[in-house]
């Protein structure tokens, strides 16, 4: 792992038991036999009959999958230094292209990065749905993202089909995709660490190799696809986790939230959450994509712009 330098609330409980909320670093999924309560059928049910009627529904097919929400927060840290206080990072994720998301799609998302005028940009996995190729109409776009401390990228678990060209094509763009390493931003004589790791279904996150040569007591963002892999990172020494992959649920339903969410995102869902031991902040994007259906419904499609403060400067 090479250290590079640059001058420039939970809906649903976790259902795992143990440490954290996956067995093992590598967090596999354990084979066995679920059971489903009553509750779960009856919610299920009523997202299938629910499903149903928005097959036919415009709204959640041509009207909120194309209704940006910028969702915009302010985190205060005591470890952040005094010279990145008030710095503003944009974080977007899940844009899918090439199943609901086009570079035009894309286009209206840059250009409102682009009003943000970012410090740092974040994009947290599933670039593509499939097909790398999907990608190259979207370069022009993602080269014209500017952000003075840089623009990062992680793979999610649709970026692995060919994660050679991904990351080729990201790094065309001026991406520097982080896997399992980190980079170290310099700003005012103080330094802090933007940490990537590796997708937890396709890959093997390692936070200790990431971490290495970054400096004791150094602020550190995390941005890592799977958010439930929060309750493992925050044994380590991050600050802040970004993440992406549940797209929110895409459907929520009044009273009932998300009837679905993808492993490894069943505790962590969507927006701003602390970690239950060290009370790390875990903020989980909506994603700006689609997967499976072209549908959204009381989960719009989601920006994410995040300043960071010094606890002194509140």
């Amino acid at each position: 792992m090479k250290i590079q330098s640059s001058g420039a609330s939970p809906n649903k409980k976790n259902n795992h038991s143990g440490k954290g909320t996956h067995s093992s670093a590598s967090g596999r999924r354990s084979k066995g036999k679920t059971t489903m309560t009553r509750r779960q059928f009856l919610v299920r049910g009523a997202a299938t009959v629910i499903g149903a009627g928005l097959l036919t529904s415009g709204y959640a097919w041509q009207g909120e999958p194309n209704w940006i929400q910028v969702t915009k927060l302010k985190l205060s840290f005591k470890d952040i230094p005094s010279a990145f206080s008030g710095m503003k990072v944009v974080h977007f994720s899940d844009t899918h292209l090439g199943f609901n998301k086009d570079a035009r799609d894309l286009a209206r998302l840059a250009e409102r990065i682009a009003k943000e005028e970012p410090d740092l940009i974040c994009f947290t996995g599933d670039i593509v749905d499939s097909n790398p190729e999907d990608l190259v109409d979207a370069i022009p776009v993602l080269a014209e993202l500017n952000a003075p401390l840089g623009k990062y990228a992680v793979l999610g678990n649709h970026d692995f089909k060919n994660t050679k060209r991904i990351i080729e094509l990201f790094t065309s763009a001026g991406f520097r995709v982080l896997r399992n390493e980190s980079y170290l931003l310099k700003r005012g004589g103080a330094v802090m660490a933007v940490t990537g790791l590796d997708d937890l279904l396709h890959g093997e996150p390692d936070p200790v190799k990431a971490l290495k040569g970054v400096p004791a007591g150094t602020f550190t963002v995390l941005m890592m696809h799977e958010p439930d892999y929060a309750d493992i990172a925050q044994a380590h020494s991050f600050h802040l986790q970004l993440s992406g992959h549940s797209h929110g649920g895409q459907i929520r339903l009044p009273f009932l939230g998300a009837p679905f969410t993808p492993y490894g995102s069943q505790k962590y869902i969507n927006g701003l959450y602390y970690t239950d031991t060290k009370r790390m902040p875990v903020y989980v994007n909506r994603g700006f994509g689609e997967t499976v259906m072209p549908f959204r419904f009381l989960c719009r499609p989601e920006l994410t712009v995040l300043t960071l403060r010094h606890s002194s400067d509140e």
